[in-house]
């Protein structure tokens, strides 16, 4: 019987690339899977106390191994931190775009704030725990620039909230962003156990203490 033969059986190229494009889909794996284990050590013990060492032992491989993979722990915080401000950013933006009145914004933004919590719990905690670490840390500039840049989108939306009347004038702006950002973070050591804190329902509840108070009508 002939020998059915395709345009690349038999050549040695196209198998290397084969084997070339696997071995990248499994270091990337293993690469996810690294960065998913040193995430919860982070907010586990906190990312300054947590060594390279603690990280290769919860992975099940030698100190030395882990730097195939990533030069640092702080490579790893890295990869969490720039995924955490690209996402808080775009949810951030998207609101404000929306186009809605200031009212409705803001409960769009503090929605996307509590939405954040659980994907991004270790950044969250390496920014309250570790942040005067990361401001002194030439490598981690970038962090006061994305929390300004996210920071400017909030507090335009209480500005203008303040001009159509729908929010007391004599709030500061970018105080009132910040407690609302440090009670939403904070609430990170605690969010996600059990039905009271989804993130849906912990918006709502705060919404309604920043926007109607805790006074009885």
């Amino acid at each position: 019987m002939a020998r059915v033969t395709t345009a690349n059986s038999g050549r040695p190229g196209t198998a290397r690339r084969r084997r070339g494009r696997g071995d990248a889909a499994l270091a990337s794996r293993r690469r996810e899977h690294l960065v998913r284990l040193a995430a919860g050590l982070f907010a586990e013990k906190g990312f300054q106390a947590t060594t390279v060492r603690d990280i290769a032992k919860e992975a099940g491989i030698l100190s030395g191994s882990l730097y195939h993979h990533f030069d640092s722990k702080e490579s790893i915080v890295d990869e969490l931190l720039t995924a955490y401000f690209a996402e808080t950013a775009a949810a951030a933006r998207a609101a404000v775009e929306a186009g809605e009145d200031a009212r409705a914004t803001l409960t769009a933004l503090v929605h996307a704030a509590f939405a954040s919590l659980e994907p991004h719990r270790a950044a969250i905690t390496v920014l309250q725990n570790d942040w005067n670490h990361l401001r002194s840390t030439a490598r981690f500039a970038y962090v006061a620039r994305s929390e300004a840049e996210i920071e400017a989108l909030w507090v335009e939306t209480i500005r203008r909230g303040q001009r159509d009347g729908q929010f007391r004038a004599d709030l500061d702006p970018e105080l009132t962003h910040r407690m609302i950002r440090d009670a939403v973070r904070a609430a990170v050591r605690w969010s996600g156990r059990g039905e009271r804190t989804d993130a849906a329902r912990l918006a709502e509840h705060h919404l309604g203490i920043i926007l109607d108070g805790v006074h009885a009508r």
